[in-house]
C-alpha cells in the first residue's frame, strides 16, 4: 500500500510535465498608421486555435495591437521553420 501512496502523486506529476509545447502563428494589426505583422508565440495550457485566440487577444491589447486571425497551432516541429517569417514578432508575445 506504500507502494501506492507514493506511485500515484508521481504519475500525476509525470502526466503534467509531459504535455507538448503549443505555438500559434497569428497576423495582427495597429492603426494610424495602419501597421500589420506576422506573429509566433506560445500558448499556454490547450493547443487549440480558440485558446490561442484569448490568449493573444489580451497579450497584443496590451501593446495596442489588434489581433486579425490566429492562422494555426502547432507544436515545436513547425517552430524552427516560422522564425524567419516572423523576425522581431517571434514569441514576442
Amino acid at each position: 500500500m506504500k507502494t501506492l501512496t507514493f506511485l500515484i502523486p508521481m504519475l500525476v506529476l509525470f502526466a503534467s510535465g509531459a504535455q507538448a509545447a503549443c505555438y500559434a502563428d497569428y497576423k495582427a494589426k495597429q492603426d494610424n498608421p495602419l501597421r500589420l505583422h506576422y506573429g509566433v508565440a506560445e500558448i499556454n495550457g490547450d493547443c487549440t486555435k480558440n485558446r490561442a485566440t484569448n490568449q493573444l487577444t489580451d497579450r497584443l491589447d496590451a501593446d495596442g495591437w489588434t489581433l486579425l486571425n490566429v492562422l494555426g497551432v502547432f507544436d515545436d516541429d513547425g517552430l524552427e521553420e516560422r522564425k524567419d517569417s516572423a523576425g522581431d514578432y517571434f514569441l514576442r508575445y
